[in-house]
């Protein structure tokens, strides 16, 4: 799990390895290619709309992108986000977890961010894990998978 000793930049622009921020704790870990940008902003708005859901199940959302942590500042703040944005400014934590690559946009092609989801359980092992998603109704799929993870039986308490 080499993953979690990748550093990224919090919201304050503090430097921390991703196992400081997930270990002991359910996360949902998603990676977008930008700030402000339509599928981006619909991905972030539908996990924050959730955001409360997740946080009874007692699971954490953040978001991670190569933009910085002002950037971040500024997205969040404008479309009032409640998920905690990472800044992966070198892509190590995107290319650590497969989330970059080949990409084609209107035939010409370049490496960048795909957007990928990933759970991790508290120990931050990856659980569940899906590469190149569609950002409309994203939020309500993790969130199923979160409550089968955390309850495979259905059981309610």
């Amino acid at each position: 799990m080499e993953y979690l000793d990748v550093t990224v930049l919090d919201e304050n622009g503090e430097e921390k390895a991703l196992r400081e921020l997930v270990l002991g704790k359910w996360t949902v870990l998603y990676f977008y290619p930008k700030d402000n940008t339509p599928g981006c902003t619909t991905e972030a708005k539908e996990f924050t709309e959730l955001f409360d859901e997740f946080n009874r199940l007692g699971v954490q959302v953040m978001g991670v992108s190569r933009d910085s942590p002002r950037s971040h500042q500024r997205f969040k703040e404008r479309h009032a986000l409640k998920v905690r944005l990472l800044s992966d400014p070198d892509a190590r934590l995107h290319k650590a977890m497969g989330a970059w690559g080949k990409k084609k946009s209107y035939g010409r092609e370049y490496e960048g961010a795909i957007r990928s989801t990933f759970i991790l359980g508290p120990e931050g092992e990856i659980l569940w894990s899906k590469i190149k998603v569609r950002a409309r109704g994203h939020a309500v799929k993790v969130l199923d998978e979160v409550k089968k993870l955390i309850n495979p039986q259905g059981v309610t308490p």
